[in-house]
Parts: C-alpha cells; structure tokens; sequence
C-alpha cells in the first residue's frame, strides 16, 4: 500500500467512527473531524501525514466548501434579505467586534490577533444552522426566516473580508494600493461574474443538463477554470470557487450540480478540519485556556444577548428574538478558514490558531444542544426576557388584545390561501409567520395575526378555546402537537370543543395526530390522490377533467 493511501486511510476510518459517535450526540461532522485532527496528533500518528499532500487536499475541500455556498446564494434568496436581516446580519457583527477585540487586548495580544479573533467571533454558522432548522422542520417559521437571512448576510461579509485578506496577501503587507487594487479586481471579476451568471451560464449548462455526468464533469472544470482565473488575479482558489458558484447559482441546474458536488466537498473538506484539529496538539494550550473559556462564554451568551437587544429595539417578540440570538451562539467555519488564511498569511501564530479552534469546539457543540431545546430554555426564562421586548411589538399589526372568531387558520399560504377563498371574512382569523401574507389578508378585509402559533401569547390572543373550527396547514408536527395541547388545556371538559383539522408530511405523523385527538388529517398526497380518484369514479367518460382544469386555472390565476 503507498505511503498516500495509508495516510488517507488512517484519516477517513477515525473520521468515520467519530462521525458516528457525532450523530449519536447530535452533535455537527465538523467536530468529528476537528476531533478526528486531536487524535491522531495524540497518539503520534501525525508524523505519518504528509503536510504537503494534505494541505493541497484541504485548499481543495475548501474551494469546494466555498463553491456550494456561492451556488446555493441565488439572486432569489438575495432580494428575500429583509431589512431585519440586513440589521441584525451587519448589527451583531458591530456590536460583537467591539467587545470581543477589547477582550483579545485584555489577555495580551496584539493588535493584529485581537482583530482576527474578534472577527473571528461575530460570524456564526449557516450550515450548521441550516441543518439543525432544517432536522426540526424550523426553516419556514418566523424566527427561521429572519436566522438563514441575518446568516446569509454575514456569509457575505465573511466573502468580502477574505477579498480583502487577498490584496495582504498579494502586496504582502497592509498596504492602501494593493489593498484597493485587490478590492477593485474582485469587484471586477465579481461583476463578470454576475453577468455570465445571467446571461451566459444558464444557456451553456441547460446543453450540458442532458447528461448527468457531463453536467458533473463540466461544473467541475468550470470550478477548476474560475479557480485558476482568480489565482491569475491574485486571489485564493477559496475565493475563486465562490465566484464559480455565483455564477451558477441562477441556472436551473444548480440543484443537481449542489447534489454531486456535496460529497466532493465533504470528502476534500474533512481533510482541512483534521489538519486544524492535529495543529491543536502542537499548541500549549494551557497558556490560553482562561481566553478560550472566556470568549466562549462571550460567544454563547454575549452573540445571543447583542441580537436579543436588536431584535427586542425593533419590536420583535421575545420568542422569536430569543430563538434567533440562540442560532448566533456558535462560531462559523468562515472563522476557521480566517484563522487558517490568518496563520498562512503570517499574521497569526499557532497559539491563536489553536485560541479560535478550541473556541469553535466548544461553542459548536454548546450551541447544537441550545437550538435543538431552545424552546424549552425560553420557558424557563421566559418572564426574564420580557426585559428586551417592546410594549409596541412588531408581531402585532393592530391594536385588538384578543380575538374571538369561529374558525381559525394556521397559515394563509398556498394550501392556506385556497381554504380562505371559500370562507366567510366575518367568520375566519388567519395566524402566519409571514408578514406579507399577513399583509395581503387584511388588503382583503380578513382579520389576520402576525406570529408563530408557536408563540404562547399568539395562541392567547387567537383565543383558540372560544373556536368552532381549527384549521392548521403547517406541516411541523411539533406545532401542531402544541395546537392539540392548547386546545385540550384551553377547552378541559366541554362539550364544545372545536374541531380540529391539522396537516402531516409524514404517515406516521399522521397516525400521531390522530391518536392525539385530531378530527381530520390533512395528508396531500393521500388527500389528493382521494379526491382524483373519486372525482374519475364518478364520471367515467372523464369529463371532469376539463372542469378540474377549469377550476385550477382559475385558482392559479
């Protein structure tokens, strides 16, 4: 067996086994391979790793890491930035730096480090947020919105800074030209980009789509190619890999390109985060444990607190602002690439380094824990977070204490929306997450509630006991489940208990709802296959396909 594949070999089998032992915790991949890097430092295998070899492999993980991002960055999700996340995306990392950096000074380092590792700690991270949303059906509530767009902004600012961190790198120093000629090329190439991106790229992978593997093989040349431009320019490959998923973030294949790379990415990527988890072993670490206890701290409880104070400023309710400072208690893989680029610059030695790792190991593994029983904490503290919400909150949009409404819908889109156009406007409260929704309805003249049902003053407010009907089309069982408790807690013994109908994405969420006491699922797939199939039994000549078709388009105009 060659020396290469031995390496490789010792690094993948303990990688995997505590990837296995990191999804029985619970815990993100990132921190079994950071741990996958500590052991083999601790046992003395780090001598077998040839640093060349792998540290190729791990500017590639990280070309790639950054190239999924850029693709996954589609102009869509850029016009969806709201202005509560621009402010809260732009407001944490102000507001984070200044304490942070007068930290890093107080424990004696320079001015240079403490900037870097207060940087370093205001970004928090979209993929391990993401994944946790997403693992808790959470993306699409209120506070999951306005979580991914604050983090997007920040991914942004992350980009930005390592452009910047390319014009050192190519003068050599922080020098203003170099510096501004730097800034300026990537604004260049950024605009080339965008361009091709509309223009050039979507018509080009539309041909290359009909193959799958030359779909796969041209992305990648394509990464490869941008990758190489942008060295050409004075920039990291890191850099140009972002820029080549930009470009293809608005074709219609980027969904496809995003599912073959992923494994790419990950297999190139684990080699980057090993390497930085070995380089901790090299590190006297007890020089620097009262700062990495200290700034984990700051990072676990100073990030959530500053968007807290921001959010509660803005008229946010102490949930949803609670539950989106919870998503900032951790530090992002952007900090771990700063710190690798930092130390490869010359800027940062390996104390720091290892200062920022440890940080990221402790904060990323705190904080999975703090956003999967988040609502739990909130509970318990609820009454001491009432101090950052405002008596005029943003979650009300008219000045009514209560409502009092026979029928009740949770959530008035799409499937939502249909139900509502059959309904009396004087007989129906709408509850949604969305204030444009939210918004619309009340154009319309119905009496609608912006807010999480989650929320235990939202589902005060809607009064849910007093309904005759109770309609939910969110497909969250966790929601739905706390729907049926309110509704048992608020109703105890009477008779006049509202019918309740809640939606399931799953089968065996729908066996739940029931067994918990839900009068009518609502299952799409099996209640529109119903619905066709007794709609053909009963004309078999299939007439009333055109009177279907008739109605839908009237609908969907």
């Amino acid at each position: 067996m060659s020396t290469g594949i031995f390496e490789l070999s010792i690094v993948i089998l303990v990688a995997a086994g505590l990837g296995i032992l990191a999804r029985f915790l619970k815990q993100p991949i990132i921190l079994a391979y950071i741990f996958a890097g500590i052991i083999i430092g601790a046992f003395g295998l780090s001598h077998v790793i040839n640093k060349e070899f792998f540290t190729v492999l791990s500017e590639m993980g990280l070309m790639f890491l950054l190239f999924l991002i850029g693709l996954e960055i589609d102009y869509s999700s850029l016009k969806m930035v709201g202005k509560i996340s621009i402010l809260v995306g732009l407001g944490q990392i102000v507001f984070a730096f200044i304490p942070g950096f007068y930290i890093a000074q107080f424990f004696g380092f320079n001015f240079l480090q403490s900037a870097y590792i207060a940087i370093a700690l205001t970004f928090s991270s979209t993929i391990i947020v993401v994944k946790l949303l997403s693992e808790s059906r959470q993306t699409n509530s209120l506070y999951g919105k306005i979580s991914i767009g604050f983090l997007l902004v920040q991914d942004i600012v992350a980009i930005l800074i390592l452009i910047f961190l390319a014009g050192v790198q190519e003068s050599g120093s922080f020098s203003i030209s170099g510096i501004l000629m730097a800034l300026l090329k990537g604004a260049v190439l950024f605009a080339v980009m965008l361009f091709i991106g509309r223009k050039a790229a979507p018509l080009l992978f539309d041909k290359f789509a009909r193959s799958q593997e030359l779909l796969f093989l041209s992305s990648l040349a394509w990464c490869f190619g941008v990758a190489i431009l942008a060295s050409k320019a004075g920039f990291s490959i890191e850099i140009g890999g972002f820029l080549a998923g930009l470009s293809l973030a608005n074709s219609s294949e980027h969904f496809q390109i995003s599912a073959r790379v992923r494994s790419l990415r990950d297999f190139f990527v684990l080699i980057f985060f090993v390497i930085l988890g070995s380089s901790l072993m090299f590190s006297d670490l007890s020089s620097i444990t009262l700062p990495i206890i200290v700034l984990s701290l700051f990072v676990l409880i100073g990030n959530p607190l500053i968007v807290l104070i921001i959010m509660g400023l803005m008229g946010y309710r102490k949930r949803t602002s609670f539950l989106c400072g919870v998503a900032t208690a951790q530090i992002s893989e952007f900090s771990l690439i700063l710190a690798a680029l930092g130390f490869k610059l010359g800027h940062l030695n390996e104390s720091v380094v290892s200062l920022i790792t440890a940080v990221g190991i402790i904060t990323i593994t705190l904080s999975t824990y703090l956003i999967i029983y988040g609502e739990e904490i909130f509970r318990r503290f609820s009454k001491i977070l009432s101090i950052f919400e405002r008596r005029n909150k943003k979650e009300e949009f008219d000045g009514d204490s209560s409502f009092s409404k026979p029928i009740i819908l949770v959530g008035g889109h799409r499937i939502g929306w249909h139900i509502v156009s059959h309904l009396s406007k004087e007989d129906l409260l709408v509850i949604d997450f969305d204030p444009d929704v939210v918004a619309k309805l009340k154009r319309r003249g119905y009496s609608a509630l912006f807010g999480d049902i989650a929320d235990m003053e939202i589902t005060e407010r809607a009064n849910l006991g007093s309904a005759r009907l109770i309609i939910s089309t969110v497909p969250e069982l966790k929601d739905n489940l706390g729907i049926l408790e309110e509704i048992n807690k608020a109703a105890g013994q009477s008779k006049n208990k509202p019918k309740i109908i809640l939606r399931a994405e799953e089968e065996e969420d729908a066996k739940t709802l029931y067994k918990k006491g839900a009068d009518y699922v609502l299952f799409p797939c099996l209640t529109s296959g119903q619905y066709l199939g007794k709609s053909i039994a009963i004309d078999k000549n299939l007439n009333i396909l055109e009177q279907l078709k008739k109605k839908d388009l009237e609908n969907l105009c």
